[in-house]
């Protein structure tokens, strides 16, 4: 206990608390609360102090004169943190750099219309995740503030070149706050696009506001700061909740992750392989398959071509839309079903398209195991129409791939063998016993 008291106004000494703070309060009617403060918000009404309890929970306490207090703890102690210029100095040995793009890791609570709304600015930020101030320098670059189904493919690049000042600032890591909804197609566009990583690049998101009830986004965040400070890895990746419990998460590659539930905290699996290794309260794990930095300088690879497209076949889609949603692209990545396939009224429109150069490449719907077109007729049909198999790739890597491919080559061949072509580790199924490469 550091102080305890009930002074004349005891509003005058908890309102003046750090963000943080763990605190203990015995109400007037003899109720004890305990947490730590978050920060008001516009709608709690005066003298009203808010805290997050042990159980996730977040309770709004009007504070009376009979108010008993006492401080449990202070709060973590603060690191350096910068907001980041255009240039500027060296970021400093072990420090880290945030670049923030919106989604629900970002945001919280509009109690006046019950959604959410993106936090406002870097103070806010850090007023939500204190813990990101304990470990060493943090040097937050706003780049975005938009919902993830709002990113586009020069977003993409945009975030790249980002991360490559980072590195050329100094960063040991860079972490970038992302909506988990499209974070899978940004971790894999990153992938493609990021060479000569010092360091991590490491995405998290959150599936709950920080200031919702058993908010996921602080120790998801934490656990990406800590491992964007790890000198093992010089690779992209995504860490989120392993399972359901707080204190464990997992580290997947960019290129083989999926969001898997709508809600779940544990939404994000690794497809086709397990994932790269895992954290815990007391150490980052990592698996001999994890990529090794770089001696850098980090570069960006770009461009992308956004002439290609990704198109789920689906039992009754008519070959004239098919042949339509076709036109005007220079390549097409099919979700097929099973080992690669689409209905075989379809052949005609992909003959078409790949003698007039178009690229056309399948993968599956079925997100495990691999496309192959020696197995049934239509599959041996499909290769003959000049369909390319892309073994093991998730649909949303091959598409990304596909624009990576097409902004890198002009010829329909040179792109096919870029595709062909293991990148970032992109290709699960060329293991050995079992362990990805």
């Amino acid at each position: 206990m550091t102080s305890e008291g009930t002074s004349p106004d005891p509003w005058e000494v908890l309102r003046t608390l750090p963000l943080g703070q763990r605190v203990e309060l015995t109400d007037e009617q003899g109720t004890t609360w305990s947490g730590t403060v978050l920060p008001s918000h516009e709608l709690s009404g005066p003298r009203v102090l808010t805290l997050k309890l042990e159980t996730g929970y977040n309770v709004g306490i009007r504070i009376g004169p009979q108010v008993r207090y006492r401080r449990l703890g202070g709060p973590p102690a603060p690191a350096e943190v910068v907001t980041a210029r255009p240039s500027g100095p060296p970021t400093g040995a072990g420090a880290i750099e945030l670049l923030t793009t919106g989604g629900t890791i970002a945001s919280r609570v509009d109690y006046e219309t019950g959604g959410v709304r993106p936090i406002a600015g870097q103070d806010e930020l850090l007023d939500f995740y204190p813990e990101l101030r304990a470990e060493g320098t943090v040097r937050i670059t706003p780049v975005l503030d938009v919902l993830s189904e709002n990113l586009t493919p020069p977003d993409w690049l945009t975030l790249a070149g980002k991360a490559v000042e980072a590195f050329g600032r100094g960063a040991q890591g860079v972490v970038i706050t992302h909506g988990t909804d499209t974070m899978g197609f940004t971790s894999a566009a990153l992938s493609f696009l990021l060479v000569d990583l010092p360091g991590p690049v490491v995405l998290v998101g959150a599936q709950r506001s920080p200031d919702r009830p058993s908010s996921d986004g602080p120790s998801n965040l934490h656990a990406a700061a800590r491992l964007a400070r790890d000198r093992r890895i010089g690779e992209v990746v995504v860490v989120m909740h392993e399972g359901l419990s707080d204190d464990r998460f997992a580290v997947h590659r960019g290129t083989w992750v999926r969001k898997m539930h709508s809600t779940r905290r544990d939404a994000f699996v690794s497809r086709n392989g397990p994932p790269l290794g895992s954290i815990d309260a007391n150490e980052i794990h990592l698996g001999p398959w994890v990529r090794p930095p770089a001696s850098g300088p980090a570069r960006l690879d770009g461009p992308l071509d956004a002439r290609g497209a990704l198109l789920s076949f689906y039992p009754g889609l008519p070959a004239s839309r098919a042949r339509q949603f076709a036109e005007g692209h220079r390549g097409i990545v099919l979700a097929g079903t099973g080992l690669g396939h689409v209905a075989t009224e379809h052949l005609g429109w992909i003959r078409e398209a790949t003698a007039r150069g178009v690229v056309v490449a399948m993968t599956t719907q079925c997100l495990e195991g691999i496309v192959d077109p020696f197995v049934y007729a239509t599959g041996r049909e499909l290769l003959r129409a000049g369909v390319t198999y892309l073994d093991d790739l998730l649909p949303e890597t091959a598409y990304v791939k596909l624009l990576w491919a097409l902004g890198h080559a002009s010829s329909p061949d040179a792109v096919r063998e870029l595709l062909l072509r293991d990148r970032a580790g992109e290709f699960l199924r060329r293991r050995t016993a079992g362990v990805p490469p």
